[in-house]
């Protein structure tokens, strides 16, 4: 038996928190392995993390974001890329992942969320340009990449959630060079998937795979999730 660790603040109202259970249960039904699920609420992170997470053999974080903590979360995601954990970020969790990523891999420590302090002199997760709130978007995949060999495509179609926020594309070449690589776009160029280099699992996207499941479809990325949860302990 498999325990996946589900960081974020449970909202019976959020439809990605509706769908991650069904998701996840479509691909260990596919991949006849046996996992359950938790819910962490963000501020029970805030203190004595790397016990309450430590025996988890996946950690997702989920959508719906601001969180209730911040650095909850954000420990959580730190707890995963430096223990070797498999982790998928999806919208708030994707662009929590970069702000974790920058304030103590890049040494951005400043780095902050326009949604949650706009008045920051250092925005690294700003508005987008556009609204993608709740439509599909076709991306172009990465050649090389673990999330193009996920999907076995160069191209996917894709939904997002409610999504206002993204990567200040001022910083791409500051994490890449750093090893958090952009691997996804969208037709545009604006990065929408990034993958860790050196780490077994640690993808983040800004849009929301598990939404897939409210169509009973077990998607690929959530399947490979799942099978690297079950090697990594």
């Amino acid at each position: 038996m498999y325990c996946i660790g589900l960081i974020g603040d449970y909202d019976v109202n959020v439809v990605a928190h509706v769908a991650i259970p069904l998701a996840i249960q479509l691909a260990a039904d596919e991949l006849g392995i046996q996992f359950i699920f938790e819910w962490i609420p963000t501020p029970s992170l805030d203190q004595d993390f790397e016990q309450k997470l430590s025996k988890y053999h996946a950690i997702w974080v989920v959508p719906a974001s601001p969180y209730r903590s911040m650095q909850g979360a954000l420990n959580g995601i730190r707890f995963a890329r430096e223990q070797q954990i498999p982790f998928l970020g999806t919208c708030g969790g994707f662009q929590h992942m970069i702000i974790e990523f920058a304030r103590n891999v890049v040494g951005l420590a400043e780095a902050e969320h326009a949604e949650e302090n706009p008045d920051a002199s250092f925005i690294l997760v700003a508005p987008l340009s556009c609204s993608v709130s709740e439509r599909t978007h076709t991306f172009r995949l990465a050649p090389g990449s673990k999330t193009i060999d996920f999907y076995d495509s160069p191209e996917i179609v894709e939904q997002y959630g409610i999504c206002n926020y993204g990567l200040n594309s001022e910083y791409r070449s500051r994490l890449e060079n750093a090893g958090l690589n952009i691997v996804g776009v969208d037709l545009d160029g604006e990065v929408r998937i990034m993958e860790l280099d050196r780490h077994p699992f640690f993808i983040g996207t800004l849009f929301q795979p598990e939404r897939s499941a409210l169509k009973s479809i077990t998607h690929p990325l959530i399947k490979a999730f799942l099978r690297k949860a079950a090697s990594s302990k």
